[in-house]
């Protein structure tokens, strides 16, 4: 019935900020980008290279997240990799901190976190093998 996530929504509170770390930093490719006048509100379309998107909101005013990793709710926003270490490398010299490199003890896959400008928390998950 449900094939795969379409999208993650995101609202950061510096647009130019994030926008900057997730087309400059994390590589994503811009489908879409847009103002809402109405709603002074910017709307940045972006693709992962399997077909899923981030949708990457502006609103003035926004609450701060209320929640961390480990309350209730979305924990975090995982990003499937082929190298976890590549990855941290390349996301440590653009100066984004990235925690140390751990093993899913039921996967045995590697994996790390980082955050997003907001603080959002970011895992990088190792490739499954096909």
């Amino acid at each position: 019935m449900l094939n795969s996530i379409h999208h993650a929504a995101i609202i950061c509170s510096d647009y130019q900020k994030s926008k900057h770390f997730y087309v400059s930093i994390l590589g994503l490719e811009v489908i879409a980008e847009n103002y809402r006048e109405e709603r002074d509100s910017f709307k940045l379309d972006l693709k992962l290279s399997n077909g899923g998107q981030i949708e990457l909101f502006s609103f003035p005013n926004a609450p701060d997240r209320l929640s961390f990793p480990e309350a209730l709710g979305l924990r975090h926003l995982a990003f499937n990799v082929e190298s976890v270490e590549s990855v941290k490398a390349h996301l440590l010299s653009r100066g984004v901190a990235v925690e140390p490199i751990r093993v899913d003890a039921y996967t045995n896959r590697k994996f790390t976190f980082f955050s997003d400008p907001d603080g959002l928390p970011l895992q990088l998950y190792e490739q499954t093998a096909i």
